[in-house]
């Protein structure tokens, strides 16, 4: 029961480091296109950052669930054989008592634990916004942008974009053949279609 206490007392914890992740995320990613994210985010737009960019992305929560499975059965290896020479060595290494009983050796492990999965975490989203904002900047430099919507302004005019980004208060978006990017308020556009992938 006191473990499960513990666990409940670091997951607020484990929110605000996801919160943060999706900041430093948003902000690399915009950073190469000249944007300051926060001046255009609500608080909002923060909370929810890092949830919509996992639900977003289906093949992100693939890759998640799966290393810190993988962390799980690793830890659950070193446990079950932690009488052997070699792995023995592996918790010395990691400043591990390997004379611990099988659950002590479980405890000690999970503070490892934790911050192996936090690295993976910190890794995967820097890696997620440096290699979209540098792609974005790339495609934009060179034109090669292919409109993914059509914008409908309040002026009744359609214009084939490609949406970068969205957040609760405004759009992101290039429009075919330009090469800066409009930020225009939510209000302002009045529908937008997908364009079919062909």
């Amino acid at each position: 029961m006191k473990y499960l206490e513990k666990i409940q007392g670091l997951l607020p914890l484990g929110y605000i480091y996801l919160i943060i992740l999706g900041l430093l995320k948003e902000a690399l990613l915009f950073y190469p296109l000249g944007i300051n994210i926060l001046k255009y985010s609500s608080i909002t737009d923060i909370l929810i950052s890092p949830i919509s960019d996992m639900v977003a992305n289906p093949i992100l929560i693939l890759v998640i669930v799966s290393v810190v499975l993988l962390f799980f059965l690793f830890q659950t290896f070193l446990v079950r054989y932690s009488h052997k020479g070699w792995v023995r060595k592996i918790l010395i290494s990691y400043k591990m008592n390997p004379e611990l009983n099988k659950q002590e050796l479980r405890k000690a492990m999970i503070p490892v634990f934790i911050i192996l999965a936090g690295f993976e975490l910190l890794a995967l989203f820097i890696g997620l916004g440096i290699g979209h904002g540098e792609k974005i900047k790339k495609k934009l430099d060179s034109q090669t942008l292919q409109p993914n919507y059509i914008l409908t302004s309040d002026s009744g005019e359609p214009s084939p974009i490609h949406l970068i980004d969205i957040n609760s208060a405004y759009y992101f978006y290039v429009k075919k053949g330009e090469k800066q990017i409009k930020i225009a308020p939510v209000g302002s556009i009045e529908t937008l279609e997908v364009i079919p992938k062909k």
